[in-house]
């Protein structure tokens, strides 16, 4: 090489020269091989590319046997090119034929080679093939050596994830090839459609620099802009107390401190690169080398750098709005693809244009996901690295049933789906055909099926699925999707369209459940340690009685004339009731005296979510007019389980005996009481987790109107007092079971019944 950092620009000045002329890109290809070997003075220079099924094939060479070209293939992880693939890591050698992994391929002539550098090229973390240098003489590569061919192999990478090299009808390609991956269903159905990028990658169109110390002053410059932007944003006052939060950010702010990511982005500009493409080629190698560590802190830190290294890009290519996100325009069938996400967020996008959602994390009882229910949306959680497998506009397939996501998939794979969903389509007809049916089993038990709600999408779906009513109207999505405050009048008009929409059947209105992880963007947030266990919900309310007041005050106006039913979310003591029940008594008498039209009944109630209301259950059900199980919340609680966290959220079965004991007594003192009891929540939404509540005495369940077809096919087929019967005894025995499913899809199976939606 000639001087430290010489060859590498001279090499990417002329790699620029050949990415411009007007050849095919086999023939660019072939022409940067020779010219890596000529600037290189290395005797062969080899291309390999990762085709679909992991196989690498030999691309491009200069030096080896040209007939090997597009015939020599190596599997990933064989030989000293399957190696490099498999590891994602250079591989420097100053004798390849010693080493345990080397593989012979006679028809290259490789034999009388003997020192060999192999670099992945790699994009977006993921590997796309393999770059390659060979000498006779036994020499070890120098560092430069291994900088430039790394940085050579970014461009490379470009002309792989585009397509360029196979064509549109040679889709194979790393870059392109079809992929597979296998997460956790959320949200049933079948989404196809293409990719859209929750959080957009910025686009760099131009890799190779025309003036190194002008990039390195817009490096260094965006840089200092990013510190100083997260310095202000740490020492805020909303976040800037002691706590779990601050040690986050701070861990934060020290990544982007950290003297080394800032060396390698400057060294890696020095070798010719733009700014833009030195952050990528610095965390494209970083992402390859933690997405192989099995630690899973390490791992998670993944996304704290992922998301630093996105900001310092979104500063360069617009300075100083560096923490900006363009929404996406969507296409006609959109798949959001994200990492996380809140409810809100979703809702950003065009309902009517959304498909499907793909998310790195997520559980079925996340906020974002009981919304992409209530749009009828399939979407599949704990797919790893889902952002880096796509590129926007890609075609993809969610099976929200199975928990398949396929990207690229082949015209088979994309046939099979297509029939799926006309399968789909005739079922859903058969539900609908049992619409207008009697909701009562076998044995006559009447089972009232009622819709979970929030937007005025979701009002349709009364008429639709033939829903007994609205078993829980969540008020706070309003709120969540606002710019500002909703006025009375807007809450109103809201409240009266949704009593419009039943036509006279019962709703149930609770009130706000805002706090915790539902943040209000216009309301200043206290960061607390454990928000689900903080300042939420009726909490909120009783010490915001003004936020509280003018919702029931929306509340009681809209439904002048007709009956109004409200529901306190979270309430842990019978004295928040208490003291929830007289403001809204003051509500009523201001209204009285003022000659508003009054509602014609009002009832109160209570969502028992909180486990401290299973020991006060005889005082709360006197005081309540009814009362509603939020299963999802008193699940968490109940077993010490953070519902947004995938590790644990699938920890614990909802059919535990210790949860269905928990159910039925609340069922039990409800009906001794004859106090009205409905259960919201995603465990009433699936036929076999609804059976199980019917064998516990409920008659009343609210769910998602996607369910409400195949839990009422099962229903109608099943004999609530065998079931009950069949049931007890399960939940009676001590032999610490962890669950009844298997015994319960047994009992169904032996019975014909329809317990797969």
């Amino acid at each position: 090489m000639r001087g430290a950092y010489g060859g590498p620009r001279v090499l990417l000045r002329r790699l620029r020269e050949v990415m411009a002329e007007p050849v095919t890109a086999q023939e660019r290809l072939d022409r940067i091989v020779v010219l890596i070997a000529n600037n290189m003075v290395a005797e062969v220079c080899s291309v390999y590319v990762l085709r679909g099924g992991g196989d690498l094939e030999l691309f491009a060479t200069e030096g080896l046997n040209r007939t090997a070209v597009h015939a020599t293939m190596m599997r990933k992880g064989e030989g000293l090119v399957g190696l490099v693939a498999d590891e994602a890591e250079p591989v420097n050698l100053s004798d390849a034929q010693s080493h345990p992994s080397f593989a012979y391929k006679p028809e290259t002539g490789e034999e009388i080679y003997h020192s060999f550098l192999g670099v992945p090229i790699l994009r977006s973390g993921n590997t796309l093939g393999v770059l390659v240098v060979q000498n006779k003489s036994h020499r070890t590569y120098s560092d430069e050596e291994i900088e430039a061919l790394q940085t050579t192999a970014m461009v490379i990478a470009e002309m792989i994830a585009s397509g360029e090299l196979g064509g549109p009808e040679d889709p194979s390609l790393a870059g392109r090839r079809p992929s597979h991956a296998e997460g956790q269903p959320l949200s049933e159905g079948l989404g196809l459609g293409h990719v859209v990028l929750h959080e957009p990658r910025v686009v760099i169109k131009k890799l190779i620099a025309e003036d190194s110390a002008a990039e390195l002053k817009r490096l260094e410059d965006a840089l200092a802009s990013l510190r100083t932007s997260l310095d202000k944003l740490i020492d805020q006052s909303e976040v800037a107390r002691a706590g779990e939060h601050r040690d986050v950010l701070e861990a934060f702010r020290m990544f982007a401190n950290d003297r080394g990511w800032g060396r390698r982005m400057q060294e890696a500009v020095l070798t010719g690169l733009t700014a833009e493409a030195a952050v990528e080629r610095v965390q494209s190698d970083t992402r390859a080398r933690m997405q192989r560590q099995t630690d899973p802190y390490l791992r998670e830190r993944l996304h704290d750098l992922d998301d630093l290294a996105n900001r310092l890009l979104r500063e360069l290519v617009s300075p100083g709005k560096g923490m900006t996100a363009e929404l996406t325009q969507l296409p006609e069938n959109a798949i959001v693809v994200a990492r996380s996400m809140g409810p809100a967020a979703l809702l950003d996008y065009d309902r009517t244009r959304l498909r499907g959602l793909v998310l790195e994390e997520g559980s079925a009882s996340s906020h974002v996901v009981i919304v992409a229910r209530a749009l009828g949306i399939a979407a599949v959680g704990q797919i790893a690295n889902a952002t880096g497998l796509v590129e926007g506009g890609d075609a993809i397939i969610v099976d929200g049933v199975s928990g398949d996501v396929h990207i690229r998939p082949t015209a088979d794979v994309e046939r099979s789906y297509i029939d799926k969903v006309r399968f789909r389509a005739r079922k859903q007809e058969q539900y609908r055909a049992l619409r207008d049916k009697p909701s009562k089993t076998k044995d006559g038990a009447e089972v009232a099926l009622m819709l979970n709600a929030g937007l005025l999408v979701d009002l349709p779906h009364i008429v639709e699925t033939g829903a007994a009513g609205i078993g829980l109207f969540r008020t706070e999505l309003q709120f969540m999707v606002a710019s500002s405050m909703p006025r009375t009048a807007a809450q109103q008009q809201l409240y009266r369209a949704v009593l419009d929409a039943a036509d006279g059947k019962p709703v149930t209105f609770r009130t706000l459940d805002v706090g915790g992880d539902k943040i209000l963007p216009y309301m200043r947030n206290e960061p607390e340690e454990n928000p689900a266990l903080g300042w939420r919900a009726i909490r909120l309310g009783l010490d915001r009685p003004a936020l509280l007041r003018t919702q029931i005050r929306a509340l009681l106006n809209a439904a002048g004339g007709r009956d109004l039913r409200i529901m306190f979310p979270m309430v842990a003591s019978v004295s928040e009731f208490d003291e929830a029940r007289a403001l809204v008594r003051r509500e009523h008498a201001r209204l009285v005296r003022h000659g508003h039209p009054l509602p014609s009944s009002l009832q109160l109630g209570v969502m028992i979510e909180v486990p401290s209301l299973l020991f006060q259950l005889d005082e709360i059900l006197a005081r309540a007019d009814f009362v509603s199980v939020g299963s999802n919340d008193l699940m968490q609680f109940l077993f010490a389980v953070d519902r947004g966290n995938a590790r644990v959220s699938t920890r614990f079965d909802p059919l535990s005996p210790g949860f269905l004991r928990a159910l039925q007594r609340i069922a039990q003192k409800a009906g001794e009481t004859g106090t009205p009891v409905t259960l919201c929540g995603e465990i009433g939404s699936r036929p076999l987790e609804a059976m199980a509540l019917i064998g516990v005495g409920y008659r009343s369940l609210s769910m998602s109107p996607a369910s409400i077809g195949p839990v009422k096919a099962a229903l109608l087929d099943v004999d609530a007092a065998e079931l009950a019967a069949f049931v007890e005894p399960l939940l009676a025995r001590s032999d610490g079971a962890h669950s009844i499913r298997a015994e319960l899809k047994a009992f169904a199976a032996k019975r014909g019944l329809q317990v797969e939606p």
